[in-house]
């Protein structure tokens, strides 16, 4: 008899645009969602990196980028166009750190549908040739099949047990362990997933800001972004709404090795924050080395600290001004600094008038003043002999232009266009002074410490935390827990002869590569063994051949 169907026979398979595009897709999001792919993203990742640690990042420091850019010629320019200034924000880093999120999202949900699947599941059926088994192991003994596989169920407490009753009465138990392992495994990738996440929650919500504190009780209150020196807000600040404290920096300390070397910073600082703002409390506290001040999710961290030269000013009327303004250094391992401090003039009203008489202190500062010829070097970074070579200025500043201008140098183009001038250049130990031509006098009087001082707000500072710590449990567990496979055979004795005895069989199957399960199968065969044979170890001549 023929079967018939009135379906039209299928015809041959075509390929069609929709079909090659698809198949495209499918294969493209296959690849990238693969475990393989997700840890070559990773490597691209670090190896990315590498360039915002070796070269200067414009955010971070920009007139250092623009000098490197200007000494490398076209070298320097080509970095610049391919964004290896500003690696963190590039096209090409992003392009990587999503490809990596997506990778990781891919590959981590089937994978974790596959282990609820596993867990919800039994462990797998007895093979019926145990002997084909990496490990294995069996015996007769004159216990019943009930009373062996009791002992069977009490030694192997603790494993996933699934028991079942075959044809003659035979009795198998299956067990598995070790499924921490995936655990482990899954655990770390989200872990890592959740800290690519809040990293980037943490760079878009966060801010970094510094900022530069005379070390004599000068306060500093985090009231705005004009109040720091250099702010790196977030994509989602605008700088209105920080958190708001004051700090006051009483002193500042520096360590050094006999070779000069520093070895440690500390700043006594005073600060308040939350209720103290309204009592006006202040509380003391020690900011060190990577110690710093934490106040919820902000922290203060000294950076590093510097010299201000102060300047007392007496006009031909006796009229003094005293400033001090930090310099800047120039050699970190002497403490070599340069700047420039500025003076109004006072009791000058006329703006044109008064901006003739305008004075800027520029030259360099030395902790330990070394004069060779006429040149002023420092010999040491500790503050002993304190020395300034000036160059002092008359004239326009420029300062009442409405544009900004460094406090560590004058506008160039003010003493290009000859509204600047200089009317002096004088080399000065501590406590001498220079006259200038209209009688003014100016004193090099002192120095001021000054703090550098770096606040940084991370709003998932402590996610990024729970994070790294459940990468670290999780790869401890993924390298240390081993899923492994027991399975017992007992097979009761045949016929009501009383010189029978049951037949029991194990084997033990390892799921990963682990030195040592063979030690362990053997253990749990001793304990099933031992009573039968005084806790020997199991005989290998007891152990069929293996058969193909």
């Amino acid at each position: 008899m023929t079967l018939t169907s009135d379906a039209p026979p299928k015809g041959p398979y075509r390929e069609t645009p929709l079909r090659r595009a698809f198949a495209f897709v499918r294969n493209t999001w296959r690849g990238l969602t693969s475990m393989r792919t997700a840890l070559i993203l990773l490597f691209l990742l670090a190896l990315a990196a590498l360039p915002g640690a070796l070269l200067p990042q414009r955010a971070l420091n920009a007139p250092k980028t623009e000098e490197y850019i200007t000494n490398h010629g076209w070298w320097g320019e080509l970095l610049d166009a391919t964004q290896f200034f500003e690696v963190y924000s590039s096209v090409w880093f992003s392009a990587i750190y999503l490809l990596l999120m997506v990778s990781l999202v891919g590959c981590l949900a089937p994978r974790s549908v596959d282990y609820v699947r596993a867990m919800r599941a039994k462990p797998v059926l007895t093979p019926r040739r145990l002997g084909r088994m990496p490990h294995h192991h069996h015996f007769e003994t004159g216990a019943s099949a009930d009373e062996v596989a009791a002992t069977v169920r009490t030694r192997l407490r603790g494993w996933r047990q699934a028991e079942r009753e075959e044809e003659g009465g035979v009795r198998t138990i299956s067990a598995e362990r070790g499924y921490l392992r995936e655990t482990g495994n899954l655990l770390f990738h989200f872990a890592m997933l959740g800290l690519i996440v809040f990293f980037a929650i943490g760079k878009m919500f966060g801010y970094e800001g510094q900022v530069t504190v005379l070390a004599n009780g000068s306060q500093f209150c985090n009231s705005g972004i004009y109040a720091y020196d250099a702010f790196d807000p977030g994509l989602q600040v605008d700088g209105t709404e920080l958190s708001p404290f004051c700090v006051k920096v009483n002193e500042f300390t520096a360590e050094y090795t006999e070779q000069l070397q520093p070895i440690h910073y500390q700043a006594d600082i005073e600060y308040q924050a939350g209720a103290d703002l309204d009592t006006g409390a202040w509380r003391p506290y020690q900011v060190k080395m990577n110690e710093p001040l934490r106040m919820g999710e902000d922290r203060v961290y000294v950076l590093g600290y510097g010299y201000a030269p102060k300047f007392t000013v007496t006009y031909p009327d006796g009229t003094t001004r005293t400033q001090a303004i930090q310099w800047r250094l120039v050699d970190p391992a002497t403490m070599l600094s340069e700047g420039a401090t500025k003076f109004d003039p006072p009791g000058i009203t006329d703006t044109d008038e008064r901006r003739k008489k305008q004075l800027a202190i520029t030259g360099l500062f030395a902790p330990t003043a070394f004069v060779h010829g006429n040149v002023l070097s420092s010999s040491s970074p500790v503050l002993t002999e304190p020395g300034v070579a000036v160059d002092v200025l008359r004239g326009d500043l420029g300062i009442d232009s409405g544009r900004g201008q460094s406090i560590f140098e004058v506008n160039q183009s003010m003493v290009d266009s000859g509204r600047l001038v200089k009317v002096a250049r004088e080399n000065l130990m501590l406590g001498q002074e220079l006259t200038l031509d209209d009688g003014t006098k100016i004193r090099f009087d002192g120095v001021e410490k000054y703090a550098s001082l770096q606040v940084s707000y991370d709003p998932t500072q402590v996610w990024v935390l729970v994070c790294a710590i459940a990468m670290l449990l999780g790869l401890v567990g993924s390298l240390l827990v081993k899923r492994r496979r027991f399975w017992v055979r007992i097979t009761p004795p045949a016929g009501d002869a009383e010189l029978r005895r049951t037949v029991v069989e194990v084997a033990g199957l390892a799921r990963t590569d682990q030195a040592g399960y063979g030690e362990e199968f053997n253990r749990i065969a001793v304990s099933l063994h031992g009573a039968e044979h005084g806790g020997r170890p199991p005989d290998p001549r007891e152990t069929p051949e293996k058969k193909d």
